[in-house]
């Protein structure tokens, strides 16, 4: 096929030899199949801001961290250099969470180069060397539906090990590769530690895959493995090969109000006598 215009800086530098085809089209980006040397591998073309149709909101860009103050006023104020400094954020989000997952053992396509707003990246293949589909389009049995479920809790687990959260998972954005679930489409992970919305985001992403992964296992539909996994990653005690139990036992005995204001009271006598008993404190 002709060469699409945003791949040609690639295919000048030798990074790209051959266009086999395009692959899929979606609401953030363009992806063709290309052959680089002996491997064949995805192109991703990113969309112009005005052509997405996914909206980028606060949540997502809370934490984000720009190169310096000036960027960051220019994206405050949406200038046209701000809104370009946006993009660059989006896009260069992925490829990072890519490169951080990709070295912490997470089932994700292995990043290359990112160069104009094209990302090349490893082609999920399914057992015959075409690309996987997506898990929507799978057909699947109740043990393979088990299996799958438990293996991408895993992958959410290792994923905020890494100290990143998916953001948007569901069963469109994973592939079933000839090895099983890969998981792709990543600008909007967001960093677990700096966006206060995170938890909310991974619950979300867990309960995408229980309501899937139900209507073929019933069993997972009282699940709860978000708050699980959360509560274990703030105690600090989440580990990447965590056992699991998908329940949660939640403390439901009542606060002990009096007890509270007792102590608040006992410290502020401290405080006094402290403050009464330090060095020229009668002359004050």
């Amino acid at each position: 096929m002709k060469t699409p215009k945003r791949l040609l800086p690639l295919v000048e530098e030798g990074f790209i030899d051959e266009v086999l085809g395009q692959l899929m089209s979606g609401k953030e980006a363009t992806v063709y199949v290309v052959r680089c040397g002996d491997a064949v591998r995805c192109a991703k073309v990113y969309k112009d801001a005005n052509q997405r149709s996914f909206k980028k909101s606060a949540s997502y860009q809370e934490g984000r961290k720009v190169k310096n103050s000036r960027q960051a006023r220019a994206m405050e104020k949406g200038s046209r250099y701000g809104r370009k400094m946006q993009e660059e954020v989006w896009q260069s989000a992925e490829v990072d969470a890519l490169y951080r997952l990709a070295s912490a053992g997470v089932r994700v396509p292995q990043p290359y180069i990112c160069h104009e707003g094209v990302l090349l990246m490893d082609m999920v293949a399914d057992a015959e060397g075409n690309p996987a589909p997506r898990l929507n389009d799978v057909e699947l049995d109740e043990n393979q539906a088990l299996a799958f479920h438990e293996l991408l809790v895993n992958q959410v687990v290792r994923m905020l090990c890494a100290g990143i959260v998916h953001g948007d998972l569901s069963e469109y954005n994973i592939l079933v590769g000839a090895d099983g679930p890969v998981i792709i489409d990543l600008p909007q992970a967001i960093d677990a530690a700096a966006n206060s919305t995170a938890a909310e985001m991974l619950e979300r992403d867990v309960l995408n895959l229980r309501t899937y992964f139900s209507t073929f296992a019933p069993a997972l539909s009282d699940s709860q493995y978000g708050k699980e996994i959360w509560g274990l990653y703030e105690s600090g005690l989440l580990q990447p090969d965590q056992v699991l139990t998908g329940q949660v036992v939640l403390d439901d005995h009542l606060a002990d109000v009096d007890a509270v204001l007792a102590a608040v009271d006992l410290a502020i006598r401290e405080n006094e006598i402290r403050l009464m008993c330090r060095p020229g404190a009668e002359s004050e």
